[in-house]
């Protein structure tokens, strides 16, 4: 029931937003980033549609592939299965998102437009305003492993989110100066710009991620953040 309750809640919220930005445009058009009738794209601007447009981008594979097309460079990829714990579907090869560059990478399209969306409108924006730049390449240790998760005290009985490619580990950020910025050194920098930077990493991954973990959650992950499809909005 709470459930449905925040899904009207939503939509009656949108409905709102809708009908105020109606009256206020003298066109009659809509910019496409406040119709809610053109699919997402990584590129325009944000506004109280995009969540919309991003969960339907979200919800299904072609939707998901014609959303990644407007922000990444990738190759579209054959399902993959190992057995019934370790698979890829909807699978890519992404290698570029948010204007930046990405060694290859085999993931699911989900993974990739939470990774172009977050790279458009979270990372190349703190980049330009702390460091004064934008981010040539976004380094990674891999999104698809077929193992357990693991703890400070060893591997668990659960199965990681990376068996299905539902999460990326990214450590840094390579700047259009060639300067090379990890997050093992980064988080405690002596540059306060440094050290700001890679918290605005992790804050805004918050928005495009539903689980962030970095260093503020354990050791384990103290030279990189783990980013998830999936999850309850843990941002750690």
């Amino acid at each position: 029931m709470t459930r449905f309750l925040g899904a009207v809640f939503s939509f009656l919220t949108l409905v709102g937003l809708l009908g105020a930005v109606f009256l206020l445009l003298t066109d009659d058009v809509l910019p496409p980033e406040w119709d809610p009738f053109v699919p997402l794209d990584v590129t325009d601007p944000v506004t109280p549609v995009t969540s919309w447009k991003y969960q339907a981008a979200l919800s299904g594979a072609d939707e998901c592939l014609a959303a990644l097309e407007t922000g990444a460079n990738f190759t579209v990829l054959p399902d993959f299965t190992h057995n019934d714990q370790c698979f890829i579907q909807t699978q890519v090869s992404l290698t570029g998102a948010g204007q930046a560059d990405v060694a290859p990478v085999k993931t699911r399209c989900q993974t990739a437009l939470r990774t172009a969306m977050w790279m458009q409108h979270g990372v190349q924006p703190a980049a330009q305003e702390l460091l004064g730049q934008g981010v040539k390449q976004l380094h990674h240790l891999s999104s698809y492993s077929c193992r357990p998760i693991r703890t400070a005290s060893g591997a668990s009985n659960q199965m990681s989110t990376h068996a299905t490619a539902e999460a990326i580990d990214i450590t840094g950020v390579t700047l259009d100066d060639g300067r090379r910025v990890m997050l093992l050194q980064g988080w405690q920098s002596s540059d306060p710009n440094v050290q700001q930077f890679f918290r605005a990493m992790r804050d805004t991954a918050c928005t495009w991620f539903r689980t962030t973990l970095g260093p503020d959650f354990n050791r384990l992950h103290a030279d990189h953040f783990h980013l998830q499809h999936t999850g309850w909005g843990t941002c750690r």
